[in-house]
């Protein structure tokens, strides 16, 4: 009997409703977890190399040593592109003066619009696939409260059909409507904590970022090293 009642037999007593039910939480379960892994691997990484060009930064002896090294480099992490860009905002607003459109406003609006831009740009790459997270684990509970309802529907069927409740009778329908709640709240659960998780590296990543940013802000453009961004 245990065996007879296991997974796949309450598998193979679903209907199409119930099978798409499921193939869509499993798919919802797969991208989930790429995407727990992947980001946590790429964000372990960036705050790796995030650390190490910040460490060669502040030991730099001048900006325009850090420009030569950022010119001959790829700019592999967000602080070497917020820098990057700084540097070249720096060098353009001073060659070109106010003769540009961009440059409009000095040099200090002209740093400050190229941070910013540089900025936003790293938030929205840092939000790419929250929305996923964020959707398995809203949704997930629904979808799998779905085909619980589903299966509590077969079995009231199959006890109209026989006129009788017994256990043989309803055992596989409440068994599938039991699977369905499991199975979505098994989705729903590593969603949420990864996407409050990420959520709050990103913050906390970002305001690295904008204190990076204001050290730049200061150096290019009043040649102070505050150095904020060392605050972890």
């Amino acid at each position: 009997m245990e065996q007879k009642l296991g997974f796949a037999h309450f598998i193979s007593q679903t209907d199409a409703v119930g099978l798409t039910v499921l193939l869509l939480l499993v798919g919802m379960s797969v991208a989930s977890w790429y995407l727990i892994l992947t980001r946590t691997i790429a964000n372990l990484s960036a705050n790796k190399r995030g650390d190490l060009f910040l460490k060669r930064f502040w030991e730099a002896d001048s900006l325009q040593a850090m420009e030569k090294i950022l010119q001959t480099e790829t700019a592999d992490n967000a602080f070497a592109e917020l820098a990057r860009q700084a540097l070249m905002a720096g060098r353009e607003g001073s060659r070109h003066g106010i003769q540009k459109l961009a440059s409009a406003g000095g040099l200090s609006e002209f740093v400050t619009r190229a941070l910013r831009n540089s900025l936003e740009q790293e938030s929205a790459r840092s939000e790419s696939g929250l929305t996923v997270l964020a959707t398995a684990g809203s949704a997930a509970p629904y979808i799998g409260l779905f085909g619980t309802v589903w299966g509590i529907y077969h079995a009231l069927v199959f006890i109209g059909l026989s006129g009788q409740g017994t256990l043989d009778k309803v055992a596989g329908p409440v068994g599938e409507a039991l699977i369905m709640t499991a199975v979505g709240l098994a989705v729903a659960i590593p969603a949420v904590l990864a996407y409050n998780s990420f959520s709050r590296r990103n913050r906390i990543w970002l305001a690295r970022l904008d204190g990076f940013a204001h050290d730049l802000f200061n150096l290019v453009t009043v040649g102070e090293k505050t150095n904020s961004s060392q605050c972890h």
